[in-house]
């Protein structure tokens, strides 16, 4: 395995993929150390959890720099998703003892509740967009919970995943409640079937979420995923457009379009088609490739360049189906760059793929609509349902349209986000399952009937 940094081409690290001995070794000392780790108290748990926080910020500087380097985020960026770690992990660290609370239900019985146990240890397949955030939303809710975390990291940042491990190391962590192993996809397989491994959870791509999601119901494991998403953004008549257009246009350009939730299809009501469109390429235009470790870079690299490829094969497609190019879509002359133009495209149907995939990379499509029906009905045709937004300044009228809108979260006149306090999750081939909130800690546990006569 090898980690290459996608802004400069330089080798940082290579690894080498544990054996078939070695994974199952870690999965032994993870499973045993969940037997002691099940049984401590939540105050214990807490103040280690806290512990792991403070170690986040005190290393913030160089754990941010390590996730430029290694995929390529702008250091900004990178900062702030430290900060969010240390953020899940305090909140979990307060909240997990009401979360996990004994549930008293009024039954024929004498006394009748609902508890929640740890299941033990569960594997965590991780992506690279967000190196640390996306091991930390599942690692802090785990382990509050009682249960130990095997953690497969992509395979660019490896130096992330084995951060993360001495992060928990450092904040005084029994030895094996969290561990990284270093694999590739053809051992995740072997891992789930492993009795030991209790449970699996994902974040990735449509594909790698079917390939675990049918190891996991071959083995009977409990399964959370988190895939793809093609979000709307829908831009009502009545919007204040300025901030629609700002606020819309840094959701789809973070982590340079890598993520998940950003906003891709912009669906704008006909009214203010023209004018919106004017402020989003003024938008746009701000973003200009440069050094992700430079503090005044709006547009960093892409992770890898088949990544940058992809996403012009797709844009390339919806052109010779009848798509127009307004500004960007254009590959860069070197062709070891690992950099894509922002892209705005309009003269999109709902046939072409810059509408239909998920759009990993900072291109915007741009739909426009008649009306308020035809703008949910252009929502909800996809194979996706993770977030969406809708801009109004119609209250009732926002509320309406998000319940009907098939996604896991609905933001009205903001920036769609993940947040602790909140469930995250999708729906159709966005996954399911949910992470955060109460609703995410109680995944990976045994909600366990107990009534007494």
């Amino acid at each position: 395995m090898r980690s290459i940094n996608p802004y400069n081409k330089q080798l940082i690290a290579e690894y080498t993929e544990f054996t078939a001995d070695e994974t199952k070794a870690v999965i032994d000392a993870g499973f045993k150390a969940w037997n002691n780790w099940k049984s401590t108290g939540f105050d214990y748990r807490a103040q280690l959890m806290h512990r792991a926080a403070g170690v986040l910020r005190e290393k913030k500087a160089s754990l941010a720099k390590l996730i430029c380097n290694e995929m390529g985020k702008r250091i900004a960026e990178a900062e702030a998703e430290i900060e969010k770690c240390a953020w899940v992990c305090d909140y979990y660290a307060e909240k997990a003892p009401a979360m996990l609370a004994d549930e008293p239900i009024a039954t024929d019985g004498l006394k009748s509740m609902a508890i929640f146990q740890p299941i033990g240890p569960v594997l965590a397949v991780m992506p690279w967009n967000y190196p640390f955030w996306q091991v930390f939303r599942f690692a802090a809710p785990a382990l509050m919970a009682g249960n130990t975390g095997l953690l497969k990291h992509a395979s660019n940042v490896q130096g992330c995943a084995l951060a993360i491990e001495n992060i928990f190391t450092e904040a005084g962590f029994p030895e094996n409640v969290f561990r990284s192993l270093i694999i590739g996809s053809s051992q995740v397989e072997a891992v789930i079937a492993n009795p030991k491994v209790k449970a699996v959870t994902l974040t990735g791509s449509e594909y790698a979420g079917s390939k675990v999601a049918a190891a996991a119901g071959k083995h009977l494991k409990k399964a959370v995923l988190e895939l793809g998403g093609s979000d709307p953004c829908i831009v009502l008549d009545d919007a204040n457009l300025d901030e629609a257009a700002q606020i819309g246009i840094q959701s789809r350009m973070l982590t340079s379009g890598q993520t998940c939730i950003a906003a891709k299809r912009f669906i704008v009501h006909e009214k203010v088609a023209g004018i919106f469109l004017e402020k989003v390429k003024a938008e746009l235009e701000k973003y200009q490739p440069g050094d992700p470790m430079n503090r005044a870079t709006m547009l960093a690299p892409l992770a890898k360049r088949n990544f940058v490829e992809d996403v012009h094969r797709q844009v390339s497609e919806s052109v010779k189906m009848g798509a127009k190019i307004e500004t960007g879509g254009t590959l860069p002359n070197d062709k070891s760059s690992c950099f894509y133009p922002a892209t705005l495209i309009t003269n999109v149907n709902h046939n072409m793929p810059v509408f239909y995939e998920e759009t990993f990379g900072p291109v915007v499509a741009f739909v426009v609509v008649k009306d308020e029906k035809e703008a949910i009905q252009t929502a909800n045709d996809s194979l996706f349902g993770l977030g969406a937004a809708i801009w109004t300044n119609d209250e009732q009228r926002s509320e309406n349209i998000a319940r009907k809108i098939e996604a896991g979260a609905v933001f009205v006149n903001g920036l769609v986000k993940s947040d602790p306090r909140l469930p995250f999750g999708g729906v159709k081939n966005s996954g399911f399952g949910r992470e955060l909130s109460h609703y995410g800690i109680k995944e990976f546990c045994n909600i366990k009937s107990m009534w007494i006569k």
